[in-house]
């Protein structure tokens, strides 16, 4: 489910040839924060997929929400169940 996740949200980026300095950047406005500059377009990506993925561990390590994309939802949900019975 992560893979695909992460599969959905890179193919959700944007690109852009950066004139001033000879790059490639890339982004998505879904995931603030999250950006990759490279000299070509597949490093770029590389960067973009690492980045995403450190932002995906940090937001699950501190229970900050993160999206939902086409209806894959990672986020962690406890559960917490209460027995309301009494052990003999």
């Amino acid at each position: 489910m992560l893979t695909e996740y992460i599969q959905k949200a890179m193919r959700l980026a944007h690109y852009e040839i950066i004139e001033d300095e000879g790059h490639t950047g890339g982004g998505d406005s879904g995931f603030q924060g999250v950006w990759g500059k490279a000299k070509t377009l597949e490093k770029c990506r590389d960067e973009l997929r690492e980045a995403l993925e450190e932002w995906i561990v940090f937001k699950l390590k501190n229970n900050i929400e993160l999206p939902v994309i086409e209806d894959i939802d990672v986020n962690i949900v406890e559960h917490i169940i209460y027995m309301s019975q009494k052990l003999a």
